[in-house]
């Protein structure tokens, strides 16, 4: 369970981060991004799909939908308060994104909450 959230969670954040780029997301990006083959990836968002995160337009780009969206900037926001947090701590730049990826999938929302003040 916990393999696949993480995987669910980083491919959310991923579609998130390209759409901030450009608005026309495919899954072919998504795969580019991650270093991942295009028949994982497109596994990966068909259960994105089924799911209700995401929509595929006609051409193929991928849309959030409003539950999608919300819970990809959640997953967002644990990583960049986690990054940030580690950093203050003295940790590399490179060290803190690596183990917030890490962090960020098991750390408990009353947690997270605790960090999230103590960084602002």
């Amino acid at each position: 369970m916990v393999k696949y959230q993480e995987s669910e969670e980083m491919y959310l954040e991923t579609i998130l981060l390209l759409k901030r780029k450009s608005s026309n997301v495919h899954a072919v990006n998504v795969a580019e991004e991650l270093g991942y083959s295009k028949p994982s990836v497109s596994r990966g968002v068909n259960l994105l799909v089924q799911k209700g995160y995401i929509a595929i337009g006609s051409s193929g780009e991928i849309k959030f939908t409003a539950e999608g969206k919300e819970r990809a900037e959640n997953i967002y926001e644990r990583h960049t308060v986690i990054t940030k947090l580690l950093e203050n701590i003295g940790a590399s730049r490179e060290i803190a994104e690596e183990n917030a990826c890490r962090i960020e999938h098991v750390i408990t929302p009353e947690l997270f909450e605790v960090l999230k003040k103590s960084v602002k």
